[in-house]
């Protein structure tokens, strides 16, 4: 954790350097969180305190002290988390303004349910012990077989990878073989703890063979034409913004939603034949204490209205084979 600690420090830095540097201060929505408070379902929040780039925590939402359902979700899509809420709280009613969440990558939730549910953020320490936990299919799987979830697996959505990028494109990239190119600036998942590094470094593998791969995760590191993300991929569009990198592979349903969000982010597809899809799904956690809360919580992220919504932003139900 002390790893981690110091990299975001780096990657702060890093942040700060470059808007410090720019002739004209970048507006304030570039900074999480995006949703400006949308993304929390407690009606009485007290005294409002969000400082953005300063004093803010986009990946924590609701009461933890209070809640009948604690969610723990791979931070990839975040943004699809109060529009999911609102819905389920439509349905159970019992549960409004009861749901805390999380979406820190999933390495990191592994680790934090490991530590007992307990977790340090800047100078404040608080424990919410998970009921559910979402994921990569095989990650969940392992997991339950590890003992910390419980069967079964379930699978709901699947995605696919894009590269993100500026909306001007300074760079001129149109395929994954341009992120090899020297002078290109890269903003990439961190392999330590984010499942998606494993399905880009296949599709970078696809594209141009091993030698891509190793540029981009490994000689770009080392010259420092590849920075990786300390969080998860929410700061890629955000070294985007700020001017710190030229492209950057996410998700595509995270372009979507920059796009959507009207920020200035657009994307190039990558071809199916060298693509990557992922299958999200989640099991309830061993010694949940809300075990049927998360129960009716994981029926609900497969019915119709929970993946209409995650089809807005360019998932598609998980279909088996």
């Amino acid at each position: 954790m002390k790893a981690i600690a110091s990299q975001l420090l780096a990657l702060c830095g890093l942040l700060l350097a470059g808007a410090a540097g720019a002739q004209t201060a970048p507006p304030a929505d570039v900074f999480p969180p995006w949703s400006h408070g949308e993304n929390n379902d407690v009606e009485v929040r007290g005294l409002d305190f969000t400082v953005p780039e300063i004093d803010n925590l986009p990946d924590f939402h609701g009461d933890p002290v209070n809640a009948k359902l604690s969610l723990f979700v791979g931070g990839n899509y975040f943004f699809v988390m109060a529009p999911l809420v609102k819905a389920f709280e439509a349905q159970h009613i019992e549960f409004k303004g009861r749901i805390y969440w999380e979406t820190i990558p999933p390495g990191l939730l592994v680790k934090q349910i490991q530590a007992g549910g307990t977790i340090t953020v800047g100078n404040m320490t608080w424990t919410a012990k998970a009921d559910a936990y979402f994921a990569g299919l095989n990650k969940v799987k392992e997991l339950i077989k590890d003992g910390l979830l419980q069967e079964p697996a379930i699978p709901y959505v699947t995605n696919t990878l894009t590269i993100m990028l500026p909306k001007d494109n300074p760079a001129h990239v149109a395929n994954l073989v341009d992120l090899g190119k020297p002078g290109v600036r890269l903003v990439m998942p961190n392999p330590e703890f984010e499942g998606i590094a494993r399905q880009i470094k296949a599709a970078l593998t696809k594209a141009g063979g091993e030698t891509l791969e190793k540029t981009v995760y490994e000689t770009k590191v080392a010259n420092r034409e590849t920075v990786l993300t300390g969080i998860h991929h929410r700061q890629s569009p955000l070294f985007l913004m700020l001017g710190r990198a030229d492209a950057g592979v996410t998700w595509r349903s995270e372009a979507l939603f920059q796009e959507q969000a009207g920020h200035p982010i657009t994307h190039v597809d990558i071809p199916p034949e060298v693509n990557a899809t992922a299958i999200y799904a989640g099991a309830v956690v061993t010694g949940a204490p809300h075990a049927d809360a998360a129960r009716k919580w994981l029926d609900f992220i497969r019915s119709p209205e929970a993946l209409k919504i995650f089809e807005g932003y360019g998932f598609k139900a998980y279909q088996a084979d």
